[in-house]
């Protein structure tokens, strides 16, 4: 069973992590330990006030919540080195962009030691990486995703809906490996594989002073960490494949159209384009 949080432990203080460290100090009373590869992304936290101590070895035991922010295949090589020493108390989520990949590997050792585990994503996000560019508002109105399982009591939850709201998170929506990873693959996966194949165009070298917001807006998230994200992509390949495939064989709609210069078949593509978009939540728009 949950019980209330104090300390919060958290791995990883590049963007996700040091903007949870930040938020933490900031909106709560709890007392925040950070860990990171960088030493010198730890003195940085520790000096901004995000961080009181250094989360080491010996106090990982007092943690009442431990988060862990790194990149996937991190993730396995940490908890296989580090999870004995996580305490029967301890509820731990981690913050990574695919559930079932970390959930066949973390929910085992769980059961094994005793914490309490749930499969977490916060929804938010920036272009740019690294402890330097975190900000205590990052989660402001964004959504939290947790993924309890059946081990999972509502004692629990309730603690850490209770947490992730009170760091100004929006809303807390629930979900299942299975789902979050198919519905990530479109939401997030796809955005980040097409503009990083858009701006490969020998166009884009001569784009200064004809671009505005929809050139922005395609090509933010090209400026990605190639590391991070190729691990992301291959953890979920099958459910990205079947994205892109969709999204290969609706452009080429529009190229035949074009090959064919046939504008009442364009037009019925931008319409039917169109209508989906204006029938979207407003929240999503």
């Amino acid at each position: 069973m949950a019980s209330a949080i104090r300390k919060v432990g958290i791995v990883g203080l590049g963007l996700i992590g040091g903007s949870m460290a930040r938020s933490t100090s900031k909106h709560t009373i709890c007392k925040v330990y950070g860990y990171d590869k960088n030493p010198e992304a730890v003195q940085l936290a520790k000096m901004s006030g995000a961080i009181c101590e250094e989360l080491t070895p010996e106090n990982i035991k007092e943690m009442d919540l431990l988060m862990i922010a790194i990149a996937p295949e991190q993730i396995v090589k940490w908890m296989d080195e580090n999870a004995s020493t996580i305490d029967t108390h301890t509820i731990l989520v981690d913050c990574c962009g695919v559930k079932r990949y970390i959930y066949q590997h973390i929910a085992p050792l769980a059961e094994k030691y005793g914490f309490l585990y749930v499969g977490g994503h916060p929804m938010a996000g920036k272009e740019v990486a690294g402890f330097v560019n975190s900000d205590a508002y990052l989660y402001e109105d964004a959504s939290m995703i947790l993924c309890p399982d059946e081990t999972t009591d509502i004692e629990t939850l309730d603690t850490l809906k209770a947490f992730y709201l009170s760091l100004g998170f929006g809303e807390i929506v629930f979900s299942n490996p299975e789902e979050h990873d198919k519905i990530i693959a479109y939401t997030s996966q796809l955005a980040h594989a097409t503009s990083s194949a858009y701006i490969k165009s020998p166009t884009s070298r001569q784009r200064m002073g004809f671009t505005a917001g929809s050139y922005r807006d395609m090509t933010r998230v090209a400026r990605l960490d190639p590391a991070m994200w190729t691990q992301l992509f291959m953890a979920n390949a099958d459910n990205l494949e079947y994205e892109l495939q969709e999204l290969v064989d609706n452009l080429t709609g529009y190229l035949d159209a074009i090959k064919e210069r046939d504008p009442e078949k364009l037009w019925d593509l931008l319409e039917k384009g169109r209508e989906l978009k204006v029938t979207e939540p407003l929240e999503d728009c």
